[in-house]
């Protein structure tokens, strides 16, 4: 596993950092910890500014 960051794009907020195997099990592994069943759930509004994953600390 590597560790990677979730940011929301219009903001540049980071919103989740933790491990996971990709950048779709760190989507899914954000949404779940903010109660969610995974990243498809998520609804409309949270993600109408963009979210992305990538790698923490370079």
């Amino acid at each position: 596993m590597r560790r990677f960051q979730v940011r929301q794009c219009a903001t540049g907020h980071i919103l989740w950092v933790g491990a996971a195997f990709n950048e779709i099990a760190a989507l899914d592994a954000m949404a779940h910890e903010a109660g969610y069943y995974d990243f498809s759930d998520l609804p409309d509004h949270l993600r109408a500014g963009g979210l992305v994953a990538e790698l923490a600390g370079g």
